[in-house]
């Protein structure tokens, strides 16, 4: 019994998911830190995984200065891992586009991206030139619009396992003014979406606020394990 007792006290007190040989990395969105992924960064260690929480001068640097960053960091710190999983937020998502068209990862895993950017906003295109937009958000900003020549375009298709969720509640009416069909105050629905993507879902929140979302948690975890969302949440 005293044996018996022992082994329910462990596995009950085991993490829902243990993944000792992956590794996740987050990347906050432009003009944010590492501390807006925090929750998450929680979320996933509950579950069993490593997480690499990465802080990079969003507002500093052009897209190709920040992926070299990034890739650098991710390269030294996730040596062992067997599997490199993403989740990004907002530009994250194209730092790690770039870095997979310029200079591919060798143990990338599968990604999950929270209101990417995927084909621009048009907000850059509307209020980018403006000199409190660029002091804002630098000239990694400036690259995010949505017309044919900013670098989103110029990325093609995804050729990695990505989900991508997105939301439709703007916090933000005067960018969703700027914004063609539905949208979470940032970036549209259909902006949002990129060829190749393996799975898609659109959640009724905000794109400050996504990534605490807890269905959105929920999701991001059944993506690295199964490779499609979860239809019951």
């Amino acid at each position: 019994m005293k044996y018996l007792f022992a082994f329910l006290v462990f596995f009950v007190a085991m993490p829902a998911y243990c993944a000792p040989d992956e590794h996740v990395v987050l990347l906050h969105g432009l003009a944010r830190t590492k501390d807006s992924m925090n929750n998450l960064e929680t979320f996933l260690s509950k579950q069993g995984y490593q997480v690499l929480n990465i802080d990079y001068p969003s507002r500093k640097n052009q897209i190709h200065e920040l992926a070299a960053i990034v890739r650098k960091e991710v390269i030294s710190k996730t040596s062992n891992a067997e599997k490199v999983h993403f989740i990004t937020h907002s530009m994250g998502g194209i730092i790690l586009r770039y870095i997979q068209k310029h200079e591919p990862l060798p143990n990338l895993g599968r990604v999950v991206m929270l209101s990417p950017p995927n084909h621009g906003s048009e907000v850059v295109d509307k209020i980018g030139d403006f000199r409190l937009f660029q002091w804002i958000n630098g000239p990694a900003g400036k690259q995010m619009g949505a017309k044919d020549h900013g670098i989103c375009q110029k990325l093609g298709k995804v050729n990695f396992e990505l989900g991508v969720i997105t939301g439709d509640r703007s916090i933000n009416w005067i960018n969703s003014l700027m914004i063609p069909g539905k949208d979470d105050g940032k970036v549209s629905i259909e902006s949002a979406k990129i060829e190749g993507m393996a799975d898609f879902l659109v959640v009724h929140t905000a794109h400050p606020f996504i990534m605490n979302d807890k269905t959105v948690m929920k999701q991001c975890v059944h993506f690295l394990q199964k490779g499609a969302f979860s239809k019951k949440e």
